[in-house]
């Protein structure tokens, strides 16, 4: 291409041969232009866009057609000395640029401006120097998606398009006016464009307080129709205040309704959707968490209100996600309170039912006289405790919502504890308990039946285990269940009590059930001694 366009520049303005060398490098651009890929098919739209410009180009004539070729050449060519990423393929586009400038400043503006003098002088080194530039380029190897042609940056683009023009119609201005040495002219131009670029630069971030002109761009870009903090502020109070996420996105489209580009829009979610206002040939559409949502503008969107649309989907759809995720914590802790209570009173009747099992095997081995009045006086002590601990399961069962706990005198708590498992070869030691004391029943209820079924369990598999159980009633009750048998595992003990775990003769979360109780209570339940011959649970004040 540039090799074309040297031979073009050197032709003569109205002869055959800078026709046919003219159309020859408009070929080559359209080979190498970067702003649709090789692989792309265009539409009729862009193929007659491509044939009408190269009529054009033919059918105009004269150095001020070369003058703005060159300059929309640079502004391409320069665009990508900023976006390259490789050191190689920006070293050859900053090479390019830089013999499209001098072409420009050296060859097409002195024709301008009929110096034949500094034409004459520069004819040698256009004709036989320059054209070695877009030469040596060819032998310089290249990646192959580092090639030349790929994507440019619009904005450096077309900053050194206007840059070229205002360097070219500066100086052309200028020597006509002044008839100064062309070269004189042309240093003054480009001093008095590079102060004005070094001031532009230290005022896009300065150092002296001034926010700056980039982050005031950033701000109208990110602004456009309407002050971004505050339509966020009301997505945010409408994420609080809205119950599901399907009121949020009611909620959030009428906002942004009310943005004065926008004509209407379409919505669509997993679970539902929706549309307002009405509809227009210009619109843009955007998918973000599952949200995809379709605004209708009065007029076609310019590139800001492209991205200022990108972002408002985003923001939406990062709220929707969080409220739909908040509904499923909601549904989770629901399901969780469900569960954990459920376990609970099932553990409460598990125990219940292992006391009634206590008291049929005492009942089938009751067969003297002397057994039997044992036995009555066994069942007329258990049965009414029974039928109390019973009720109270029921009526959580009924009524699962969160009570103060049930006080209960500690004597008569641990009378009753006592007298539960007195034919279950368990040892009770207390200290003098005094009068008055009142401790949750429920609480304690739970635990003793868990920790001493744990223990009988255990002694089924250790035969003639010994069972202890201890309570303490100093400045607060503390209870304590002890054996004689084999530690418990290290895999188990990490997590005995912060979570359910596999258990061959119950559901395994009786212990963590307790746990949680106890600590809702001010309790807590740990294993305070763990090894061979002392393992011992406690139940105290946390």
């Amino acid at each position: 291409m540039l090799l074309t366009l040297h031979a073009w520049m050197l032709s003569g303005s109205e002869s055959a041969w800078s026709a046919i060398l003219k159309i020859t490098h408009y070929g080559a651009f359209l080979l190498w232009q970067p702003i649709w890929r090789g692989e792309q098919r265009l539409n009729w739209v862009s193929a007659m866009l491509f044939v009408v410009g190269g009529m054009a180009l033919l059918a105009m004539q004269g150095w001020w057609l070369r003058a703005f070729w060159l300059a929309g050449l640079i502004g391409l060519l320069g665009g990508r000395v900023f976006s390259a990423q490789a050191g190689r393929e920006r070293l050859v586009s900053l090479v390019a640029a830089g013999y499209l400038l001098t072409m420009l400043l050296m060859w097409v503006e002195p024709h301008l401006l009929e110096l034949t003098d500094t034409v004459d002088t520069a004819r040698w080194v256009v004709t036989f120097v320059m054209p070695w530039v877009p030469a040596a380029l060819c032998f310089v190897r290249l990646a192959p998606d580092r090639a030349p042609g790929g994507s440019i940056d619009f904005f450096y683009s077309l900053l050194l398009f206007l840059l070229a023009v205002i360097l070219v119609m500066g100086s052309f201005i200028i020597e006509t006016v002044t008839h100064d040495d062309y070269a004189l002219v042309l240093m003054e131009v480009m001093f008095t464009i590079s102060m004005v670029l070094i001031v532009l630069s230290w005022l896009w971030n300065p150092r002296s307080g001034f926010t700056g002109l980039g982050e005031l761009l950033s701000r109208y870009l990110m602004s456009v129709g309407m002050p971004f903090e505050q339509w966020l502020q009301r997505i945010a109070i409408l994420a609080e205040t809205s119950q599901t996420a399907t009121q949020f996105l009611n909620a959030a489209t009428r906002e942004v309704a009310g943005l004065p580009w926008v004509s209407g829009g379409v919505w669509q979610s997993e679970i539902s959707g929706g549309n307002f206002g009405e509809t227009s040939p210009h619109k843009a559409s955007f998918t973000y968490h599952g949200l995809r949502l379709t605004l209708f503008a009065r007029s076609a969107l310019s590139p800001a209100l492209t991205l200022h649309v990108k972002l408002l989907t985003q923001l939406l759809g990062e709220f929707y996600e969080a409220k739909l995720r908040e509904e499923q914590m909601k549904n989770l802790a629901y399901l969780q309170a469900v569960h954990e209570a459920g376990a609970r009173l099932t553990h409460d009747i598990k125990n219940i039912l292992q006391s009634l099992n206590n008291l049929c095997a005492a009942a089938e081995t009751a067969w003297g006289e002397d057994n039997r009045e044992r036995l009555v006086a066994l069942i007329q002590r258990q049965l009414p405790q029974l039928s109390q601990r019973l009720k109270s399961t029921l009526d959580k069962l009924q009524a699962p919502q969160a009570e103060a706990p049930a006080l209960m005198n500690t004597i008569t708590w641990w009378n009753r504890l006592r007298q539960r498992y007195r034919d279950s070869g368990i040892v009770f030691a207390s200290d003098k308990i005094a009068a008055g004391l009142d401790l949750p029943g429920d609480l304690f209820d739970g635990v003793a039946d868990n920790l001493i079924q744990n223990a009988l369990e255990k002694r089924k598999s250790q035969p003639g285990l010994k069972i202890s159980v201890t309570m303490l009633s100093g400045d607060s009750h503390t209870l304590m269940v002890e054996d004689d048998g084999t530690a418990v595992p290290g895999t188990i003990s990490e997590h005995l009590f912060n979570a359910p775990l596999t258990s061959a003769s119950g559901l395994g979360i009786g212990l963590y059930q307790a746990a949680k109780q106890a600590q809702q209570l001010g309790y807590r339940l740990t294993l305070a001694s763990n090894k061979d011959k002392a393992v011992r649970f406690e139940l105290a004040r946390g």
